[in-house]
């Protein structure tokens, strides 16, 4: 368990010292959950995400410390080890994150950082030992009870939305930005024809409604291809009892879909269904399926307005019952558009400059808090911070 520093791989790096914006570089601690290699090689949606941000963020010129479980094969400045490999098979019992938290403290000690990016669930609850900010992005449940202890961390933490429809679920968290996730769109193929099947991608869940994929596709007469995780025992059940039975001529299972295979499936669909079922905070595949050049249909719930545009990289479908209609619609939608609205919006740089704002604005906070905190016995007696 030893720091090791790595270099950096990016290309046109901004002159040492300085932040692609010309502003002095921040030296940032990331910190990311112990399940899953970066980037995964499978499933691991938040530690895609991680891994692709200090990317960005090494590429804008910052100093990053990556802090996570296995190898790792990021821009990372350094690279802390808290497994030699991730605790996948123990994914949602409680001592790998916190023996991992506790690693990570450990790692931070006598390291000169600006603030730490905590993405772990125990993490967050060392932030009131700090003088630095830490940033916590909500990558889960902002209700019940990951709310709750959110909620309790108080302003130790300064929590960074992944949509504006997760912040409005909890105003009571101490929110201080939205920053939509991203992917590095060229890594995704793109493709203007498409072939003969809409796509199901998602952890088989009834959240994720593939069985209302399967009903949707066949009223519109499509064949529908799913691949998903499918490796926790509530997965395995509601597969067995739900969506197997719906399975046969015209729906497939081709199993869990790694990075090459995604790519293959998305970039071949013509259209992605998405029917959730619940307040989804972003949902990954969708902006993969448009860096795909493949629209997304997906029924308006969560954050789904705000990542689909309406009529050019998917529909937004309000009733269920208009969503086969809109499968077929879909044909008629420009691949290329999709393909732009990915670019634009749900790129790396756009996300590692979205978190960069974020930072300096709480790195600046602090260090005027700091200023005025040494200086008051000096210059202002009697005046107080909060």
């Amino acid at each position: 368990m030893t720091i090791v520093d790595t270099p950096a791989r990016m290309p046109d790096e901004p002159q040492p010292g300085l932040a692609a914006d010309g502003r002095p570089a921040l030296k940032i601690a990331m910190i990311a959950p112990p399940w899953f290699e970066l980037p995964p090689r499978g499933y691991g949606g938040t530690e895609a995400v991680v891994a692709a941000l200090v990317d960005g963020l090494v590429a804008r010129g910052h100093e990053v410390t990556l802090i996570g479980a296995g190898e790792h094969r990021t821009a990372a400045t350094r690279f802390h080890q808290v497994y030699p490999a991730p605790p996948t098979e123990r994914l949602g019992t409680p001592m790998p994150e916190v023996i991992a938290a506790a690693e990570a403290a450990r790692a931070l000690e006598g390291l000169e950082i600006d603030l730490v990016h905590d993405h772990t669930l125990a993490g967050p609850l060392l932030a009131r030992g700090r003088t630095q900010p830490t940033v916590v992005t909500m990558h889960g449940p902002v209700t019940g009870e990951g709310g709750d202890y959110h909620e309790r961390l108080g302003r130790t933490v300064d929590i960074v939305a992944i949509s504006d429809a997760q912040r409005r679920l909890n105003p009571r968290l101490n929110w201080v930005g939205t920053v939509h996730n991203a992917i590095e769109v060229s890594t995704f193929p793109f493709r203007e024809q498409k072939d003969d099947y809409v796509l199901w991608l998602g952890r088989f869940s009834p959240d994720k409604g593939p069985d209302l994929a399967i009903e949707a596709a066949r009223a519109a007469g499509r064949r529908i291809v799913l691949a998903g995780k499918l490796n926790e025992p509530e997965e395995r059940r509601y597969f067995d009892e739900v969506v197997r039975p719906l399975l046969g001529p015209g729906a497939e299972y081709v199993g869990e879909a790694d990075a090459a295979l995604k790519r293959e499936l998305l970039s071949g669909a013509r259209a992605l269904a998405f029917p959730i079922q619940w307040e989804e905070p972003f949902g990954m595949v969708m902006i993969e399926a448009m860096a795909c050049g493949t629209p997304v249909v997906a029924l308006r719930r969560g954050s789904v307005p705000e990542i689909v545009e309406h009529s050019v990289s998917g529909f937004v479908v309000d009733d269920f019952r208009n969503f086969p209609r809109a499968l077929e619609l879909s044909d008629e939608l420009d691949p290329a558009a999709a393909r732009r609205h990915a670019e634009a919006r749900f790129d790396v740089p756009v996300m590692a400059e979205g978190y960069e704002r974020v930072y300096r604005m709480l790195v600046e906070g602090t260090s005027s808090i700091r200023r005025l905190t040494d200086d008051g016995a000096h210059d202002a007696a009697g005046a107080s911070v909060s």
